[in-house]
């Protein structure tokens, strides 16, 4: 019994997980002297997080012996598990907030809007800029995996990973509209939420057009919502600090190394595509005549909590509130942007991830990579991006969807030692889903000339403090 108890349910069974939690709570003690007392910057007491968060998951590898299957070490087991309620716990906080500050976020934006303004032109940019970009990413994928013979001289794997059903753009696309407002909830469907609540702020609008006294109400209680949702929201991001150190280290922790040399060529070239990918957001966002280096000091944290998370999803709010607080955004650009780049035309997960997939599974096989195969990867890869809108494990059905596209649907289970080591590029994948999504929001209000450059060049603004 006692063992059970120990082992099952308090799941601290063995002294090495006491002394790893002790060490935690250590370091949340040295995170908050840096941060409370000592009042060092967010984004640097966030960037020390993340170096505590690897140094500690490399010491939990070390105490195991870099077992190949940590997961099966006890000690691990139970440590990756309390470091969860932390790490995760962080994360559920903020995914809770995702569709109802959507939802309230965007029917303020509306009902605030001037006579004559419309969505359309937010839309058609929004959009339009997102595949672009997208699209580029692919081509990235695709030359730097050519370029380093990812899959080339390995002996083909006869893994177990099956492909997931593919869903058509057309159903995918459908399945956004919010047919059941409840069930749009529960499957954070993001860009539905945009959808109602932009019908909705427009109808609200009408009312107060007609008649201001019958609106007021309405207007007051949307208002006092949408600065309730952003308190909210500024008073979760403030434990961030706290939760990049167990986030990043279960990352580390659980992942065993032979599984991770073994593809070691992909994992390299996915963070040079990634570097690449990113590189050339920095000369887009120059090319609109903004300057790049005020971009990533303002959105420096945000692509923290997008690496050390892993979550594109649960980074929404921080990415929202980093646009419009920082960066001059405007709030309608910010919302249908960012939510719409957080589940579709992701360039990490589904764009350079997919097209790199098939390029190390052509060179598995032996296969040439004519000019045919390479332009349809580009072309299913950016269309693809749309069709895995919404779907729970992007980058799979990115995978899926890949290489289905151009044929290699029963090559799938060749790319399991990808799999497999998944969390560790999908680190830089959600960075760089993060960076675009922020990125694009930014291009397309500079193109629609409602971005305040007074705020953006401003490079001393940070996110207000929590109320």
């Amino acid at each position: 019994m006692e063992n059970i108890f120990l082992q099952q349910f308090l799941m601290i069974s063995d002294v090495k997980t006491v002394v790893f939690l002790i060490i935690l709570f250590i370091l949340f003690g040295f995170i908050h002297y840096l941060y409370h007392t000592r009042k060092m910057n967010f984004a640097v007491v966030v960037l020390i997080g993340t170096g505590l968060g690897l140094l500690l998951g490399l010491a939990i590898q070390t105490t195991a012996g870099f077992n190949p299957n940590p997961m099966k070490v006890t000690f691990v087991q139970e440590v990756t598990n309390w470091y969860g309620l932390f790490g995760n716990g962080f994360m559920d906080l903020i995914k809770m907030l995702v569709v109802p500050l959507v939802l309230v976020s965007m029917a303020h934006v509306v009902i605030h809007m001037e006579e004559g303004q419309t969505m359309g032109k937010l839309i058609k940019s929004g959009v339009g800029i997102t595949m672009v970009m997208v699209a580029i990413s692919s081509v990235i994928g695709i030359i730097v995996a050519m370029g380093m013979g990812v899959g080339a001289g390995m002996a083909p794997v006869d893994g177990s990973s099956k492909a997931k059903a593919i869903v058509s753009v057309a159903n995918t696309l459908r399945g956004l509209i919010p047919g059941n407002l409840f069930q749009s909830f529960v499957n954070n469907n993001v860009i539905g939420m945009v959808i109602f609540a932009t019908v909705f702020g427009v109808a609200a609008w009408y009312v107060n057009q007609e008649s201001k006294e019958e609106a007021e109400p309405l207007y007051k209680v949307i208002n006092a919502l949408y600065k309730t949702m952003i308190n909210m929201a500024l008073l979760i991001l403030d434990y961030m600090p706290y939760a990049v150190i167990p986030l990043l280290a279960n990352t580390v922790a659980q992942r065993g190394l032979a599984g991770v040399i073994d593809v070691g060529k992909f994992i390299v070239g996915l963070y040079i595509a990634v570097a690449i990918q990113f590189i050339i957001q920095m000369i887009a966002v120059a090319v609109f005549g903004l300057n790049p280096w005020a971009y990533l000091k303002k959105a420096f944290p945000a692509l923290l909590l997008a690496f050390t998370s892993r979550s594109s999803l649960g980074c929404l709010p921080m990415t929202i509130e980093t646009l419009t607080k920082k960066l001059g955004v405007s709030q309608g650009t910010a919302n249908f942007v960012a939510g719409f780049g957080c589940t579709a035309g992701m360039q990490g997960c589904a764009g350079i991830f997919p097209a790199m997939l098939i390029v190390y599974v052509t060179n598995l096989n032996g296969q040439p990579l004519d000019f045919t195969l390479l332009v349809m990867t580009v072309i299913v890869v950016t269309i693809g991006s749309l069709g895995i809108a919404g779907i729970p494990g992007v980058a799979t059905m990115a995978a899926s969807v890949g290489l289905s596209g151009v044929g290699m649907a029963s090559q799938f289970a060749k790319v399991s030692p990808i799999l497999a080591i998944d969390p560790i590029i999908d680190m830089a994948r959600t960075m760089l889903n993060v960076s675009g999504a922020i990125t694009n929001a930014i291009m397309t209000d500079k193109y629609l000339g409602s971005l305040d450059k007074t705020v953006y060049n401003n490079m001393d603004i940070e996110l207000e403090d929590k109320k």
